[in-house]
């Protein structure tokens, strides 16, 4: 009965579904291995960005207490 189903040769439908089989699985795995790499890369920008935002904020405290003490010295002057 499962003859019935294919009419073409046993040994050309093994080679075509191994073939088919060796695609698919071969797309599968360069699809894991660009998301792997894909979310390395996405983790590393998320650190980099949170390292410059910290020296960002740094930065901006730092001129705040400078504007603040460039104020206080003008006032003492004044």
């Amino acid at each position: 009965m499962e003859r019935a189903m294919f009419k073409s040769p046993v040994p050309k439908l093994v080679k075509f579904f191994e073939k088919s089989r060796n695609g698919w699985k071969s797309k599968c795995q360069q699809a894991k291995t660009r998301n792997k790499r894909l979310a390395t890369q996405t983790r590393a920008v998320e650190k980099s960005r949170d390292a410059w935002r910290q020296r960002a904020e740094l930065a901006e405290g730092e001129l705040r207490d400078l504007r603040q003490e460039l104020e206080a010295f003008k006032n003492a002057d004044g």
